[in-house]
């Protein structure tokens, strides 16, 4: 299985003056970020703050308020470039497990493309502890299981970016470590941008982390790790990384919560 995209086929996306309203609050006003090519932006911040919103903005899911620019590096359109994993795994009940990760493939209505991502699809299930379970439906599986499996369908679209938000939220901590590497790995030469409120996560598969914070929403300088993810959990390094990003996100919590 192909473990990366060639990194011409991954653009930057560049998002400038981004703005942003939710039942009368604003979100983010004037907000600027470039996620560079072939590489994964970590986005970390309070409850409420806009992390999700900023997400959906960038796939196409929310309209975009005047002034906000959404463009990749290379000129062209995104669409049918990005895979999307949300919160929560949305499969569709009626369709055994296997039939979830292939959905878009079912969709999109070509055969030959649906046969060929079939062997990917049955390997990923593999990989991600799911071996045996392709025709279940989702009301047998746990919340973990169901997350996988979201991941599954994420990763067999094989597109060049990636958002992905909390992908790991309903895992245990051995099982999401695994997993983290799984992605890491899988997604090497894409571009991605993962929203999760996990500092250690963010220190394992950050090439570059952003801590948003206030109201409306701003991005502090980036932390860039040094070396490729996905990091050992345990090296002083990334422990280093962790213990800074809790204290810019004690920062961020203090200024959203009033005194």
């Amino acid at each position: 299985m192909s473990a990366s995209v060639p990194p011409a086929a991954a653009p930057a996306i560049q998002i400038e003056r981004a703005r942003f309203a939710f039942a009368g609050r604003r979100l983010f006003d004037q907000l600027s970020l470039e996620l560079p090519a072939g590489h994964t932006t970590c986005l970390l911040g309070p409850s409420g703050v806009g992390k999700t919103s900023l997400l959906r903005l960038i796939a196409g899911l929310l309209p975009p308020e005047s002034a906000t620019e959404i463009r990749a590096g290379d000129g062209r359109t995104l669409a049918g470039r990005i895979a999307w994993m949300a919160q929560t795994d949305l499969l569709m009940p009626w369709l055994d497990v296997l039939g979830n990760v292939l959905i878009g493939y079912r969709l999109r209505g070509d055969p030959a493309a649906l046969e060929t991502a079939r062997g990917r699809a049955l390997e990923l299930l593999a990989r991600t502890g799911l071996s045996g379970h392709q025709g279940d439906l989702p009301a047998t599986l746990s919340g973990g299981m169901r997350q996988r499996v979201a991941l599954a369908r994420t990763l067999v679209e094989e597109r060049p970016v990636v958002l992905m938000d909390e992908p790991f939220g309903q895992l245990d901590a051995i099982t999401r470590l695994s997993l983290q590497e799984l992605a890491a790995r899988m997604l090497a030469g894409r571009t991605v941008l993962l929203v999760t409120h996990d500092p250690l996560e963010a220190a394992r598969l950050g090439h570059r982390i952003h801590v948003m914070a206030g109201a409306p929403a701003t991005l502090g300088t980036p932390l860039e790790p040094a070396g490729d993810p996905p990091r050992d959990a345990t090296a002083s390094d990334t422990l280093a990384i962790q213990a800074e990003l809790m204290r810019r996100l004690a920062d961020a919590h203090a200024f959203a919560v009033p005194a």
